[in-house]
C-alpha cells in the first residue's frame, strides 16, 4: 500500500515568509487602546463612592511595562489630556501624573535589568496607589472635599483588575505585530 501523501498546510492569507507588520497599524494600536479605554470613564456606574478604576492609566501602564520603548516617554502629555478630558479631572492633573509615571517607569527599567510578573504587579500596584492618591489631592486642591479612605475600594479593584489589562495589552501586541503586507 501506498502512503498518502502528506497535506500542506497553508494560511489563509498565502506564506507567511516575507510578510511584515503594517506599519500604522503597529504604531497606532498601543495609542488608540489607550484613548478608547480613558473614553471608558464616561460610562455611566452609580455608585457613592469610586469604584471604577483609571482604565486609560491602566492601558498606558501595562503598555509601558511589556513595551517599554514602543511610546516615547512625552506621551503622558497627550494621553493624560485626552483622560482628563474625559475622566473629569481638573485640567492638567492627568497630564501631570501620566508624565510623572512615564519617567518613574523609564527609571526602574534603566535600574532594573530583570523583570517578573511579581515585580511587574507591584510595580503597578505602587503606580495606582500613586495615580489615584495623586488625582485626588489635585481634585481636593481644586475645591472637592473628598477623604482618602473614600477611594480604598477603587483602589483595590484597580490592583486586582490590573493582570487582566497586562493579557488584553498582550493580546493587543500580538494583533499589532501580525504580519499584513507581503514585502517582493
Amino acid at each position: 500500500m501506498k502512503k498518502p501523501a502528506k497535506a500542506r498546510v497553508r494560511s489563509a492569507r498565502g506564506p507567511r515568509i516575507n510578510r511584515v507588520p503594517s506599519p500604522a497599524i503597529a504604531l497606532s494600536v498601543p495609542w488608540v487602546s489607550i484613548v478608547i479605554a480613558s473614553m471608558l470613564a464616561v460610562v455611566v456606574v452609580i455608585a457613592s463612592t469610586p469604584l471604577m478604576p483609571p482604565l486609560g492609566f491602566m492601558m498606558f501602564l501595562a503598555w509601558r511595562q511589556l513595551r517599554p520603548g514602543l511610546l516615547p516617554v512625552w506621551a503622558g502629555l497627550p494621553l493624560g489630556m485626552i483622560d482628563d478630558i474625559f475622566s473629569g479631572q481638573p485640567i492638567g492633573s492627568a497630564i501631570f501624573l501620566w508624565s510623572i509615571a512615564a519617567i518613574a517607569l523609564d527609571v526602574v527599567e534603566a535600574r532594573l535589568p530583570w523583570r517578573n510578573f511579581l515585580t511587574e504587579w507591584l510595580l503597578a500596584a505602587g503606580m495606582l496607589i500613586a495615580y489615584i492618591g495623586g488625582s485626588l489631592a489635585l481634585a481636593n486642591m481644586a475645591g472637592a472635599a473628598t477623604p482618602l479612605w473614600v477611594t480604598v475600594p477603587q483602589i483595590a479593584i484597580s490592583i486586582l483588575v490590573y493582570p487582566l489589562f497586562g493579557r488584553l495589552v498582550a493580546l493587543f501586541d500580538r494583533l499589532r505585530l501580525t504580519p499584513f503586507i507581503e514585502l517582493r
